[in-house]
């Protein structure tokens, strides 16, 4: 049988035109999401600020000098010289990049080396190294529980963690943030003979509070619960030379799997687990987001640990980040401002409307003050706020001039007395 090559021609025609009007409906549906061009056309956008100089406590924007107050490096360390050279003199060794995953051609002696201060650290027996933080929640939280089993996580935890259980089969039952009733009604739901696994911040990423470590651990015992802190925002800040909140409340043996972030304290880009030597060889050999992802650069793994070795000599700096917290903390209360319940450098200032938010970012960045909205869906429309950030390299007059300008946009719009 002979194909007439005009039908087939036709065939091709139309699969191209079905193809092209599929292709046309996803634009049309992406191009009805304008939210970005809105808050542009009203001058008060205030995301992909371009900074064109060093991470510090004060940046250039757009030629502008402006003091950063939304910057997660806590302690200060992007600029401090023993970790640029670090980065650099393990560039000169190893290149600039590994070419491959830690799994097959990527793993160097440093990152051997790191893992085993980590596990040290944080207080465990083994670690493992991965390419960002957000690929740690997302590797782990997707594969250490099964199909009968149960994660159990806050409503308030970061949204890498959320990811992280969207792609388990596990059953996922959220509970109130920081409610420890909550949490415990959630566990009653679980069958006793199943692997329940509580997932939480140590401190929150968005208000600045503590998880109740202690309750969920006496929890955690009673209903033969497993537990992961991220330590995302608590290590370099609270803990014996900064190890995190579970070192703060002692619990450091009770909690199961220990999560870190390099972005923040560490002054890179990565993240860890650390873990018993059994959780981290199947870890090791299981979790997609480590086993599939090309390893952290020599430069980044080598900042680690140099900003290790400074967290551990220099306790003057979290002295100094907690001095500047206290004070902050009194002022933004005495200048009336809602802050809910942080007690850390993370300090939300609530506004509780998205368009207020982002017009009071831009006052501020006018004023000379860089800060953070979070505003839904990140949080519910009543919930929008600023996020206030500290480093321990902030003078006490830098943080004086920002409660100044705060206090004065925020009585313009009547937040404050």
């Amino acid at each position: 049988m002979i194909t007439n090559p005009n039908s087939l021609i036709k065939n091709k025609q139309a699969k191209e035109l079905v193809s092209s009007d599929n292709m046309k409906l996803l634009q049309e549906k992406l191009a009805k999401y304008d939210a970005p061009q809105k808050a542009m056309a009203a001058g008060i956008y205030p995301y992909f600020r371009m900074i064109e100089s060093d991470q510090d406590t004060e940046v250039q924007i757009s030629g502008k000098k402006v003091l950063m107050f939304g910057s997660n490096s806590y302690l200060g360390l992007t600029n401090h010289p023993k970790v640029k050279e670090a980065a650099i003199e393990a560039t000169r060794k190893y290149g600039t990049g590994c070419a491959g995953s830690r799994f097959l051609n990527g793993t160097l002696d440093l990152h051997v080396q790191l893992e085993e201060r980590l596990a040290d650290f944080v207080g465990k027996e083994d670690a493992i190294v991965y390419s960002t933080g957000f690929q740690v929640n997302l590797g782990v939280v997707s594969c250490l529980t099964g199909r009968e089993d149960y994660i159990l996580w806050d409503e308030l935890d970061h949204a890498s963690i959320i990811e992280g259980h969207r792609l388990s089969y596990s059953t996922k039952l959220k509970f109130k943030h920081n409610d420890m009733e909550s949490l415990e009604k959630q566990l009653q739901k679980c069958e006793p003979d199943k692997v329940k696994l509580i997932v939480i911040d140590g401190v929150f990423s968005m208000e600045g509070d503590v998880a109740n470590l202690p309750e969920i651990v006496a929890l955690s015992k009673k209903y033969n619960a497993s537990i992961m802190v991220d330590e995302a925002h608590g290590i370099g800040v609270l803990g014996k030379q900064g190890r995190g909140t579970c070192n703060h409340f002692g619990v450091s043996q009770d909690v199961d799997l220990i999560m870190g972030t390099f972005s923040k304290s560490f002054a890179s880009i990565g993240g860890f687990i650390a873990s018993d030597k059994d959780t981290i060889n199947y870890l090791r050999h299981n979790s997609r987001s480590y086993i599939f992802s090309a390893s952290n650069t020599p430069a980044a793994t080598a900042a680690v640990n140099a900003s290790l070795d400074i967290m551990l000599n220099e306790p003057e700096r979290i002295e100094h980040l907690w001095k500047l917290t206290n004070y902050a903390l009194d002022g933004f209360r005495n200048i009336g401002c809602e802050i809910g319940n942080t007690s850390t450098p993370i300090i939300p200032l609530f506004i509780r409307n998205n368009d207020l938010t982002f017009l009071i970012v831009r006052e501020l960045f006018d004023a000379g003050i860089f800060v953070n909205p979070v505003v839904s869906p990140a949080v519910a429309p009543d919930d929008t706020l600023i996020r206030f950030s500290l480093m321990a390299t902030h003078t006490q007059e830098q943080l004086d001039y920002a409660l100044e300008a705060i206090h004065k946009v925020f009585r313009k719009h009547k937040l404050v007395p």
